[in-house]
């Protein structure tokens, strides 16, 4: 059975709707504006009707504006962490992994790993990663680090909206 909203997102004024799902993907609030203006229907009164068409809007959405959207995700365990920067989403999906409670040693590798990441790709590292391990999120990091750049560009915006879709139920 398909999830529904408390308040139905048709429900919303364009101001409100924009508020409320305009945080959906990291700083990005173009994908809710982008659904706003294409319309809203029945369908969209559900957790994965909604969801759907925000995907199909960042789907459709030229490279550049892909790449922004990737990028403007923090690093996992990452000092912008460290220094309490993050969105209230990427605080909660962090610490539901434990990367607030890294040992020296796992902070170091997500450090290097990060760095390495960023050098080799044009953005961060993305991941879901509430309800992984901070082993399995290391693991997939070192196994990902080595895809090519197209492969890993399409694994980040799966995982993007692997991410959406879990902000969209916590709603």
């Amino acid at each position: 059975m398909a999830q529904t909203f408390k308040r139905p997102p048709r429900g919303l004024d364009h101001t409100q709707f924009v508020t409320l799902y305009g945080r959906v993907y990291e700083h990005s609030p173009w994908i809710a504006e982008a659904a706003w203006s294409a319309g809203l229907t029945p369908q969209h009164d559900t957790v994965e009707g909604l969801h759907e068409a925000l995907a199909t809007i960042v789907d459709a959405a030229p490279r550049a504006r892909q790449l922004a959207l990737l990028n403007a995700h923090p690093d996992l365990a990452g000092r912008l962490a460290v220094r309490g920067g993050l969105t209230a989403e990427s605080t909660s999906e962090q610490a539901s992994a434990g990367l607030d409670k890294c040992t020296p040693e796992e902070f170091r590798r997500f450090t290097e790993l990060n760095d390495a990441y960023r050098g080799k790709f044009p953005f961060p590292f993305i991941m879901a990663v509430r309800g992984k391990s901070r082993a399995e999120i290391l693991d997939a990091f070192e196994r990902r680090i080595r895809h090519d750049e197209d492969v890993e560009f399409r694994t980040a915006l799966t995982e993007v909206h692997r991410i959406a879709l879990l902000r969209l139920r916590e709603l």
